[in-house]
C-alpha cells in the first residue's frame, strides 16, 4: 500500500493559485487601519513597517508592508507635515495600501498613501476618553487641594538632561536678580515616545517618596508635535500625578498645548521660564510682606516716638512754667524779706534819729534798771559813737 496520495500539487501551485486568489480578492487598493509594530528605512529609500492589531492586549493580526521609494519621500514630508512628528512604532494608521501575494515572498501590503488625520484624530479620541475617565474617577481636580509650602525650597524637576527648556528653567531660577536661592534635584526621564509614560511616571514615584520630602515636582519639557506631546495625555501618568501627595506643576509644549497631565496637575504654566517665575514670586511676595511690615512698624515707631516726644514738650512747659512761677513767688518772698531786714538794719534806725547805748560788754541797753553810778557805757548816732560814764541813775 502507497504512503502517498494518488493527487497532490508542488509549493509553487499553491502559491500561484493563492496568489491569483488574493488579485482577484483585491483588484483595487484598499484603506486598512493598523498599529506600526516597527518600522524601518533601508539606505536605498525603501521604508518597511510591521503592521498589526491588537485586541485586549492580544496580537489578532500582523502583516508586512513596504513603502517603495518613489513613493515614501512624499508620503513622509505629508505626514510629517500634518503631525508634526515622523511615522514611528506604536502609531496607529489608516493607509491605502495593495493588496499582492508573491510565490517567493508571500503576503505582503504596498502603502500607497497614509491619512495622517486619521492619526491625529484617533490621539485626541482617546484624549477625550482619558478624560471622560478621569473626572469619572475624580480625579481631576485631586491635586488642587494641595499647597505649597510659603517659601517651596526642594524642588523635584522631572526632564530630559538635555532639554533645552531645562537650561532655560535653571538660568532663570539661579540667575534671579534677587540672590534666591533654591535646591534643585533632577530626575531624568524620557520625554516623548511610547515609553515616555512610564519613564516620568518611575520619576514622580521617586521623588513623591524622597526620604527628605520635595516641595514640589516640577515636570518640564520644551515644545514639541502634537503626537511627541501626546503621551501626556496617556491616562496612567495622569492618574499618577493626581494621585501623588506632593503638589505637582506643569510646563509642557508651547502657549498653544493644553494637556492631560497639565489639567490634573496642582498648577500648570506654558513655559519653563514662567514656572521658575512662579516660584521666585512666591519669595518677592513674602520679601515684599515683610518690608511692607517694616515701613508699617518705623512709621508706628515714629509716630509713636513723635507722639513721645510732643508730651515730653508739653510736660516739660508744664514744669518749666511751674518752676518759673515757684521761682517768681520764692523772688517775691526774698524781696520782701530784704525789704523787711534793711528796714531792721540798726544803721538805718539810727538814721531815723534813734540811737542805741551799750554797756561796757557791747551788749544793747534797753533798761536803765542795773545801772550804777560810774559804769562805761557807749551811745552810737548815725554819724558816731560816744563813750560815756554814768554819772546819775534816777
Amino acid at each position: 500500500m502507497s504512503l502517498f496520495p494518488d493527487t497532490y500539487m508542488d509549493l509553487r501551485t499553491l502559491q500561484e493559485i493563492t496568489a491569483d486568489a488574493v488579485n482577484m480578492a483585491f483588484p483595487e487598493s484598499v484603506w486598512v487601519k493598523a498599529e506600526i509594530a516597527s518600522i524601518s528605512v533601508k539606505s536605498n529609500g525603501h521604508c518597511y513597517l510591521e503592521l498589526s492589531q491588537s485586541e485586549d492586549g492580544t496580537v489578532v493580526a500582523k502583516a508586512r508592508a513596504a513603502i517603495w521609494r518613489t513613493r515614501y519621500g512624499r508620503i513622509a514630508k505629508d505626514f510629517y507635515d500634518a503631525t508634526g512628528t515622523t511615522l514611528a512604532a506604536g502609531m496607529e494608521i489608516l493607509s491605502l495600501v495593495k493588496v499582492s501575494y508573491n510565490e517567493v515572498w508571500g503576503f505582503l501590503l504596498t502603502i500607497e498613501d497614509i491619512d495622517a488625520s486619521f492619526t491625529l484624530g484617533k490621539a485626541e479620541q482617546k484624549r477625550r476618553e482619558t478624560i471622560e475617565r478621569l473626572e469619572k474617577e475624580g480625579l481631576i481636580d485631586l491635586q488642587k487641594e494641595l499647597c505649597l509650602p510659603l517659601l517651596p525650597y526642594r524642588l523635584a524637576v522631572i526632564s530630559a538632561a538635555t532639554a533645552a527648556g531645562l537650561g532655560d528653567f535653571r538660568k532663570h531660577l539661579n540667575q534671579n536678580p534677587y540672590g534666591f536661592r533654591f535646591d534643585v534635584t533632577l530626575l531624568e526621564a524620557t520625554m516623548q515616545g511610547e515609553n515616555a509614560p512610564a519613564s516620568i511616571i518611575e520619576a514622580l514615584t521617586i521623588a513623591e517618596n524622597a526620604a527628605d520630602p520635595f516641595d514640589a515636582i516640577l515636570i518640564l519639557r520644551g515644545g514639541g508635535s502634537d503626537l511627541d506631546l501626546a503621551c501626556f495625555d496617556d491616562y496612567n501618568l495622569a492618574a499618577t500625578i493626581a494621585r501623588c501627595t506632593v503638589p505637582v506643576f506643569t510646563a509642557i509644549g508651547h502657549e498653544r498645548d493644553y494637556h492631560v497631565a497639565d489639567m490634573v496637575a496642582n498648577t500648570f504654566v506654558k513655559t519653563p521660564t514662567a514656572l521658575a517665575d512662579l516660584f521666585l514670586d512666591c519669595y518677592i511676595s513674602e520679601d515684599q510682606r515683610i518690608s511692607s511690615l517694616e515701613a508699617a512698624l518705623k512709621t508706628a515707631f515714629t509716630a509713636r516716638l513723635s507722639s513721645m516726644e510732643l508730651r515730653l514738650q508739653a510736660a516739660f512747659a508744664a514744669v518749666r512754667t511751674a518752676a518759673l512761677g515757684r521761682l517768681a513767688n520764692e523772688e517775691a518772698r526774698l524781696g520782701l524779706l530784704e525789704v523787711k531786714i534793711a528796714s531792721s538794719d540798726p544803721s538805718e534806725i539810727l538814721k531815723k534819729g534813734y540811737s542805741l547805748v551799750t554797756d561796757a560788754a557791747g551788749v544793747k541797753m534797753t533798761s536803765a534798771q542795773g545801772t550804777r553810778k560810774g559804769d562805761k557805757i557807749a551811745v552810737s548816732f548815725s554819724d558816731g559813737r560816744l563813750q560815756c560814764t554814768v554819772d546819775t541813775v534816777e
